[in-house]
């Protein structure tokens, strides 16, 4: 046989799985971690020391096409985690927490998360959850609280924080914003839909948050 024939003879290499790259994004936040100050201590201490998988369905959302295009709207340290992201969006398994009956349809059109490291994520760990939220364009998650401790960066688009009793603050990508247990916090997106990173620490990390009237 040829050397030719050889060649057109082979089958083509299967793609690599999910846990490769995705490895590769967890490991982008895991160094960013290191940029948020001793209210990350915690969550270092209880990263993962090994990354081991399990088999991930990939599941999409409406909200999940404003990735396209977001790249613009990061912070230069972000942008590679937000191409990166848009990247695997397809074979990422996006969840929502809510049902229309919480905050209503347009709220669910506009909000999803992927959960990578965790109980439900693509990587297991009963320590920490770690993964991304997803908001579109003038979007308002409403004041919600949980038990787990959290930290959120965001990574692409301008949004509104607040915490606790705080005012409404704008937040830029690339700035680590904290959450104690149970604080009440909400976001609001404008034009920019939201990308953010988010790590939870203790308590029960399936736990729907409890909705603040």
């Amino acid at each position: 046989m040829s050397k030719s024939l050889a060649r057109d003879d082979q089958q083509p290499s299967a793609p690599p799985p999910l846990e490769e790259p995705l490895a590769r994004v967890v490991n982008i936040v895991r160094e960013l971690l290191e940029t948020a100050g001793a209210e990350a201590e915690a969550f270092i201490r209880e990263w993962p020391k090994a990354l081991i998988a399990r088999p991930v369905v990939a599941r999409s959302l409406p909200v999940v096409s404003s990735l396209q295009g977001l790249s613009p709207y990061a912070a230069p340290g972000t942008r590679a985690l937000v191409e990166a992201t848009a990247a695997l969006a397809g074979d990422l398994d996006w969840r929502q927490t809510y049902s229309s009956a919480d905050f209503g349809q347009r709220f669910l059109d506009n909000y999803g998360w992927s959960e990578w490291i965790g109980d439900r994520g693509a990587f297991i760990s009963d320590a920490i959850a770690c993964g991304v939220l997803m908001l579109g364009p003038d979007t308002e998650y409403p004041a919600h609280s949980h038990e787990a401790e959290e930290l959120y960066l965001p990574l692409a688009g301008r949004a509104w924080w607040r915490s606790g009793q705080s005012d409404w603050r704008l937040r830029a990508p690339g700035t680590w914003i904290h959450h104690p247990s149970w604080t009440t916090h909400a976001m609001r997106t404008g034009r920019e839909p939201l990308l953010a990173a988010y790590v939870w620490r203790a308590g029960d990390l399936s736990a729907k948050s409890r909705i603040e009237t």
